[in-house]
């Protein structure tokens, strides 16, 4: 890396820091991405439905072949992230999610659905939302990135706040299939212009250092060269596994009960719009679990922010299997919601704690195929569990569990105070 020019003396002419700006593009593209198919995911299914058929499995199916496609992608997608320009790939994961939208407009078959799922939405949500989306950020902060991290993903749990009741909106009065056409438009006419004029892969390429830190301030930092990982290095490192196990389960947990929260409540007695609301809440409340969890992780190790994680989102699923009363529900989801928050800022920000920024982009790629064994199964677990019992309860009690085995194995990571040494990491 070649050292940039000296800042100028005069204060006043320093350039302002840019990294704001991409953390601000990281939240929208993951609202547009987690939100048009994450949370309007089961009330366009529900629509679907109605047209195709599918039962409680089928509506899983969908979520996992989607979940396994977008992990066998991800190691190449990660590897591209580390080579060429952020901005590129970004670009090329609108297109394609737009594509992918357009075509659900037209099916006439569930296979078509989830043959879609499986490739443009599982490319185009991951490259430029999701794993692009934290690579751009991670690449711009160091220092401040749990805070970073947090507050661009608080995308997601916006969307999740705004898109159930939208999708339901469009459904209600385009139809289904115009729902997924305003989708791509949305993608195409509003996401491509924002990541071609503004995004930039790091800070180098405006003549910046990652927080907007001086060259002396950013060495003294590090207290060296930054390091950048092999595969077979990341591979031998018993972090990388123990991370992978914890997040698996917790982002299993997560996604089996939002997909499931409505109708595991209606179930229950709730209206449809009384258990959109309880869901609306969950994600609403997890905006504010980003940002803490987020900035913990700045301030503490991350595993102590993970403990706290996995204790709110206990509680909320307790209540959440054991109440009935609408407003203790209410108050499971909002507990819930809060420790869910915390699960993508807090996967990201101690992933790039331990490897670093310029290997980040390869090791997300490595640990989303190494989690989705496990985190693939949640989801259509509960679903089989309900149609064989009638009931989500014992698909809660294994929910809790795998909550419990997570406390375990982050208790085992190794987090170090500092980016790792060159020495270290470099095979």
């Amino acid at each position: 890396m070649q050292p940039l020019p000296e800042n100028p003396a005069d204060p006043s002419a320093k350039p302002p820091f840019h990294g704001w700006r991409m953390v601000a593009i990281a939240l929208f593209t993951d609202f547009i991405s987690v939100g048009f198919f994450f949370y309007s995911y089961g009330i366009f299914f529900l629509a679907l439905s109605k047209e195709f058929g599918g039962s409680h499995l089928d509506v899983s199916l969908g979520f996992m072949i989607s979940n396994v496609s977008g992990a066998l992608m991800a190691p190449f997608l990660g590897r591209a992230l580390d080579r060429y320009p952020t901005r590129w790939i970004m670009l090329l994961g609108a297109t394609v999610l737009a594509l992918g939208y357009g075509l659900l407009s037209t099916i006439s078959a569930l296979w078509q659905f989830y043959l879609i799922l499986a490739t443009c939405n599982a490319f185009g949500g991951a490259a430029m939302g999701g794993q692009a989306s934290s690579k751009l950020v991670a690449a711009w902060f160091i220092r401040k990135r749990g805070l970073a991290l947090g507050i661009a993903t608080m995308g997601i749990s916006a969307s999740g706040l705004v898109m159930p009741t939208l999708s339901a909106w469009l459904i209600d009065h385009i139809g289904w299939r115009g729902g997924y056409l305003v989708y791509c438009t949305v993608a195409l006419l509003c996401v491509t212009p924002v990541v071609a004029l503004l995004v930039r892969s790091n800070p180098e390429e405006l003549g910046q250092r990652p927080d907007g830190a001086t060259d002396a301030q950013h060495r003294a930092f590090l207290g060296g060269a930054e390091a950048e990982w092999s595969t077979a290095a990341i591979l031998r490192s018993s972090n990388f596994w123990f991370i992978a196990l914890t997040f698996a389960l917790l982002v299993g947990v997560f996604q089996a009960i939002l997909i499931h929260m409505v109708p595991q409540l209606t179930s229950q007695g709730l209206s449809t719009t009384q258990a959109a609301m309880i869901l609306s809440v969950s994600a609403g409340i997890g905006v504010i679990g980003k940002v803490v969890f987020g900035w913990l992780t700045d301030h503490n190790e991350p595993k102590f922010a993970v403990w706290l994680c996995i204790i709110t989102q206990l509680l909320g699923a307790i209540l959440l299997m054991l109440c009935s009363s609408y407003l203790w529900l209410l108050l499971g989801g909002a507990l819930f919601g809060f420790g869910m928050g915390g699960v993508v800022p807090l996967q990201s920000s101690t992933t790039g704690q331990i490897f670093g920024r310029l290997s980040f982009g390869r090791v997300s790629g490595l640990i989303r195929p190494a989690m989705i064994p496990l985190q693939m199964c949640a989801v259509p677990l509960a679903g089989w569990i309900y149609d064989q019992t009638g009931s989500y309860r014992i698909s809660y009690l294994i929910m809790i569990l795998a909550l419990l085995i997570a406390a375990i194995t982050i208790a085992l990571v190794k987090v170090p105070a500092r980016e790792p040494d060159v020495a270290a990491a470099i095979e």
